[in-house]
């Protein structure tokens, strides 16, 4: 079982959007897709984690990579709709390995807003088998 993903650029901001298990086994097809992110956005990335029906220890240890990478890049991650909120320390920050602040909000909606009011083009990629395509 792997992922689906989609990317969407907001003004000063990119969504990344999953669907799927993030499991080990999808972890690479994650990794490219943060990739994709870093080389056509600017600004924070959000990972919309709606369409997310969970994830393992390794997947969530590679959310932590990915905020690691996009930080070294001079970019933030963000979390929206966290899948279990059990992974999320006592005052709603992402438990993770990084030393990289994640903020984290209840949904896409949220995070949006907290980003909102910049007025440009969006622009959208996604995987062949994103839910809806066809």
């Amino acid at each position: 079982m792997t992922i689906e993903w989609r990317y969407t650029i907001h003004p000063g901001l990119g969504v990344l959007s999953l669907a799927g298990f993030l499991g080990q086994e999808a972890v690479g097809r994650f990794q490219g897709a943060v990739g994709w992110a870093l080389a056509r956005g600017t600004g924070p990335v959000v990972l919309d984690l709606t369409g997310l029906r969970g994830w393992s220890d390794g997947g969530r240890l590679a959310v932590s990579e990915a905020a690691s990478r996009l930080a070294a890049e001079g970019r933030g991650l963000e979390l929206a709709a966290v899948p279990e909120r059990g992974t999320l320390a006592p005052d709603g920050r992402f438990v993770c390995d990084a030393q990289v602040t994640i903020a984290v909000h209840g949904d896409l909606a949220a995070a949006l807003a907290a980003h909102r009011d910049r007025g440009a083009e969006e622009r959208e990629w996604r995987s062949d088998a994103w839910p809806g395509n066809g």
